[in-house]
C-alpha cells in the first residue's frame, strides 16, 4: 500500500491542513485517495454523535470516500491525549483498532494517515504515534510550525524517527499564524543545512504548495 503518515513536531502545527492539501492535490491528479485518522480527541458533540473536525476536513478534501466512521473510528470528547480522553469517558483506546482501522482503505491507490500530536504523543496506553507509524509501514511527512524554536523541534523529531527506524519522506514548514517573529524567514534555510530529509515546502498562513509536490514519488 502506498501512502504517507502525517505527523508533527507537536500539537497545533497544521497537520490536518497539510494532509488536506495533499489529498486535494492527489485527487486532482486522478488518484483514489483514502484518509485515516486513527483516533481523535477534543471532538464536538452534536446531538448524540461525536464529530472530529480533523476527520471531516480530511474526508471532504479526499472527496468523501467511504464514511466518516471509517475515517476516524475512535473519537473522544475531552481535549486531552486520546488515551487520557478515553479514560475520562470510562473507555480505552483500542490498540488493535488503531491498526485494523486501516483495512477498509487498503483498496485505495494512496492513503494518508494523520496522527495525533507528535511522534512521541501517546495514542493508547501502550502506543505512541511512532509505534503506529512503524506498524503501518508508511513514511513520515513531518509538519513543523514556522516559529522560533522550530529547528530544535524538527531535528528532535527527525532524530526520534531515525532511532525508531521510521523513514522520513519530507518536512513541511508551516506558518501557523498570520504574524511573524524574526526567525520566520531564516528557518527554512537553517533547516535545509541540517536536515537529512528533504524540506518539501514552506506554507504561508493558510496557504498551499506552490506548483504542488510529487507526493507519490516521496512515498
Amino acid at each position: 500500500m502506498s501512502g504517507l503518515f502525517i505527523t508533527g513536531t507537536g500539537t497545533e502545527v497544521g497537520k490536518t491542513h497539510v494532509a488536506a492539501l495533499i489529498a486535494r492535490q492527489l485527487v486532482a491528479e486522478g488518484v483514489r485517495v483514502g484518509v485515516y485518522k486513527p483516533a481523535a480527541s477534543g471532538c464536538r458533540r452534536i446531538d448524540d454523535e461525536l464529530v472530529a473536525d480533523d476527520a471531516v476536513a480530511l474526508w471532504e478534501a479526499a472527496g468523501r470516500p467511504l464514511t466518516l466512521e471509517a475515517v476516524c473510528p475512535q473519537r473522544f470528547e475531552a481535549p486531552l491525549a486520546p488515551n487520557v480522553a478515553a479514560r475520562e469517558a470510562g473507555m480505552r483506546v483500542d490498540a488493535e483498532l488503531l491498526r485494523g482501522g486501516l483495512e477498509p482503505w487498503r483498496d485505495f491507490e494512496f492513503v494518508l494517515v494523520e496522527g495525533a500530536g507528535g511522534l512521541m504523543s501517546p495514542l493508547s496506553d501502550a502506543d505512541y504515534n511512532a509505534d503506529l507509524a512503524r506498524d503501518l509501514d508508511l513514511p513520515l511527512v513531518i509538519v513543523a510550525a514556522n516559529r522560533l524554536g522550530v529547528i530544535n523541534d524538527t531535528l528532535q523529531t527527525v532524530i526520534t524517527a531515525g532511532a525508531r527506524s521510521l523513514p522520513v519522506a519530507g518536512v513541511v514548514l508551516n506558518d501557523v499564524t498570520p504574524t511573524a517573529d524574526e526567525s520566520r524567514d531564516t528557518n527554512a534555510g537553517e533547516l535545509k543545512q541540517r536536515l537529512s530529509a528533504p524540506l518539501v515546502g514552506r506554507l504561508s498562513f493558510g496557504g498551499d504548495f506552490d506548483g504542488g509536490v510529487a507526493w507519490r514519488d516521496l512515498a
